[in-house]
């Protein structure tokens, strides 16, 4: 498949299917089981599992902006660092 045409990479491509993907995962266990009341978490906020996955994806985006700030490439150690951020957010958030 020829991504060229909007100028995409495949890691761009992985990204956008990640995120549809993520809340598409989101939208199914909401219709399954529904959340109910929201979380009180370690932030002092109310969330919800929506809430939760915004907070990680807005997070993990500064994470691997950081990263690429003071680290440069590869990306590899941001990655790890956004996988560890969203699993606390999810628990403790």
């Amino acid at each position: 498949m020829n991504l060229g045409w909007m100028a995409w990479t495949w890691p761009t491509a992985a990204l956008i299917l990640f995120v549809f993907l993520s809340i598409a995962a989101m939208g199914y266990l909401e219709w399954r089981t529904p959340g109910g009341a929201p979380r009180h978490g370690i932030l002092g906020l109310d969330t919800t599992r929506g809430d939760r996955l915004f907070i990680t994806l807005l997070g993990s985006a500064f994470i691997f902006l950081g990263w690429l700030g003071l680290m440069g490439t590869p990306l590899w150690g941001g990655l790890v660092i956004s996988i560890i951020w969203g699993g606390c957010v999810f628990r403790w958030v």
